[in-house]
């Protein structure tokens, strides 16, 4: 696997669908060279305020789907 480096510059939208959330953005991709004092990843960069941004429309996106489950399967509630 190839390693690349990815800038997050702007969060669009996010929706959920059987299973899977979708998260537009624009980003800036650019392949990295492997290292061999480092392993062979991909590194997602993105700012702060885009970093709390996302952790709230994750937390909006689970609280729909919970929403969507019956009561018994509810991850904590009775």
């Amino acid at each position: 696997m190839k390693p690349y480096d990815i800038e997050v510059q702007r969060l669009k939208s996010m929706k959920h669908d059987k299973g899977l959330i979708e998260v537009s953005i624009d980003a800036l991709v650019m392949s990295r060279p492997a290292r061999d004092d480092e392993s062979a990843s991909t590194c997602l960069r993105l700012p702060v305020e885009h970093a709390r941004t996302l952790l709230i429309l994750l937390k909006q996106q689970f609280a729909e789907l919970d929403k969507l489950q019956p009561r018994s399967r509810r991850s904590g509630r009775a």
